[in-house]
């Protein structure tokens, strides 16, 4: 049975996510090194010291626009949904398309992600605690094909999905998301299945 939620527990949630919302469009639009406090507290309109007790410093808040993304881009679920289809080739088109929505929903929180670690030594740590992670999650969804799977499998899906890639094709030559689709789950197909 779920905890019910205080309606005070729901103010300081709903004012963490204002924050983190006006901070998102700061951080991708100045930078994260140069957006302030002040600046965030101005554009959240939230007292700067209201920030610095719900948070305390910006890698919190960052911290807070990655947990919202990642439960807005849900794939989670969709990763999890892909583990119960049966012909590899689907399961793989399926990864494209829980991938391509993490970075449709997500490229410039791991282009703030990518600034900060290059500006501050903790971030870089947490950063490669992120990208750890996510190899672990992709160990276990490549181990479910049960070796049916070319050698270096691993190498070759993190390599098709660098958000270098997203960055490019989408973004720098304005493919449309779903042609990328497409292409990374062709890709994945032609790449990882013997």
């Amino acid at each position: 049975m779920a905890v019910k939620e205080s309606h005070r527990e729901r103010q300081a949630r709903a004012t963490k996510e204002q924050v983190a919302r006006a901070a998102r469009g700061l951080f991708a639009e100045q930078g994260y090194v140069a957006t302030t406090i002040a600046a965030i507290s101005a554009a959240a309109e939230i007292p700067a010291q209201t920030i610095y007790s719900a948070f305390g410093n910006k890698p919190a808040i960052l911290r807070e626009i990655a947990r919202i993304w990642i439960a807005e881009a849900d794939t989670r679920r969709l990763a999890q949904e892909s583990l119960q289809l049966e012909d590899p080739a689907e399961r793989l088109r399926s990864a494209a398309h829980w991938q391509t929505r993490q970075f449709e929903t997500g490229i410039d929180v791991i282009q703030i992600y990518q600034e900060a670690a290059r500006a501050d030594a903790r971030m870089a740590e947490e950063m490669q605690r992120v990208w750890d992670a996510r190899e672990q999650e992709l160990k276990i969804f490549l181990k479910s094909f049960k070796g049916q799977l070319k050698p270096r499998a691993l190498d070759l899906f993190l390599a098709c999905t660098a958000a270098e890639i997203y960055r490019l094709l989408v973004l720098d030559r304005h493919w449309p998301v779903e042609d990328y689709e497409t292409w990374l789950g062709d890709t994945l197909v032609s790449q990882l299945l013997p």
